[in-house]
C-alpha cells in the first residue's frame, strides 16, 4: 500500500493561543514548544529534545486540537495516522506499514499525530487471539518510538489509557490527561463560539457537564436552527 493512502494530511491549522486547557497542561506543552525554539543551546548540553509526547483522557476535550496547535507553533507539517486503512488482518503487513508512515515523518521532520493510540499499542495479554504476532506488532512499534528523530515529533492520543502497553507508554517522555472542561471553562469556550456571530444569533442557552465537541456540535446547532427559523419567517412575509 502507498504511504500516501495511510496518512491524512490537515491542512486546517490552529493557533495555540486559542487551545483552552488547564494551567498545568498548557505548562508541559508551552515547555515542549519552548526546548525547540532552544533546542540548540540544549543539546550544546547534550540535554535531549522531548518530542514523543502521550495525550489521554475524555474525548473530545481537545487532543487533536492540541496537536494540530502544535504543528503550526513548531512549523511544520502535521500528518494523521488514518487507522482505519494501516490495521491489516495480517499483522506483518500492519507493521510494514507502520514503517512506512514513520520513515516519511522522520524524512520531512514533520509532526506525526496517532489518533486511537490503544489500536496498535494494545497490552500484550493473553487473551490476544494470536499473542505472538500482536507482541511483533507492538515490539515494531516500540522500535519505532526508540529511532524517532529529535527533529521530528511523535503524538499520541487515546481514550483508553489502561490498555495500552506499559513498555509503550515509558517511551512517552510528557504525559499528558485531558479531562472534562468545568463550567468556567466551558463558558470561555462558548463566548469564543458566539464571538463572530451576531447577536441575534448568540442567544444560545449553554449546556455544561459536556466536553468542548459537545458544545460545539451543540450551539451550531442551535444557531443553524435560529438562521433557519428566521429565513422561513421571512418567506412568509
Amino acid at each position: 500500500m502507498n504511504v500516501y493512502d495511510l496518512i491524512i494530511t490537515d491542512k486546517k491549522q490552529m493557533d495555540w493561543d486559542n487551545v483552552l486547557m488547564d494551567v498545568q497542561n498548557r505548562e508541559s506543552i508551552n515547555q515542549l514548544l519552548k526546548e525547540y525554539k532552544y533546542a540548540e543551546q540544549l543539546m550544546s548540553f547534550d540535554l535531549p529534545i522531548n518530542n514523543k509526547i502521550l495525550l489521554h483522557g475524555s474525548s473530545g476535550c481537545g487532543k487533536t486540537t492540541t496537536a494540530k496547535a502544535i504543528a503550526k507553533a513548531l512549523g511544520k507539517n502535521l500528518y494523521i495516522l488514518d487507522l482505519s486503512n494501516i490495521i491489516s488482518s495480517r499483522i506483518g503487513e500492519t507493521s510494514q506499514n507502520l514503517r512506512k508512515v514513520f520513515d516519511k515523518v522522520k524524512y520531512e521532520n514533520a509532526v506525526l499525530f496517532l489518533d486511537e493510540f490503544d489500536q496498535i499499542g494494545k497490552m500484550r495479554g493473553k487473551d490476544d487471539k494470536d499473542v505472538g504476532e500482536m507482541r511483533r506488532l507492538v515490539n515494531t512499534l516500540i522500535q519505532l518510538i526508540d529511532y524517532f528523530p529529535e527533529k521530528s515529533v511523535l503524538i499520541a492520543a487515546t481514550n483508553q489509557l489502561e490498555i495500552i502497553d506499559k513498555a509503550v507508554i515509558r517511551r512517552f517522555q510528557c504525559i499528558i490527561e485531558y479531562r472534562m472542561p468545568n463550567k468556567k471553562e466551558l463558558n470561555k469556550y462558548y463566548d469564543l463560539l458566539l464571538l463572530r456571530f451576531p447577536d441575534n444569533l448568540r442567544k444560545v442557552q449553554r449546556k455544561y457537564k459536556i466536553s468542548y465537541a459537545e458544545a460545539k456540535d451543540y450551539t451550531y446547532t442551535i444557531i443553524k436552527s435560529i438562521v433557519i427559523k428566521e429565513i422561513e419567517n421571512n418567506y412568509k412575509l
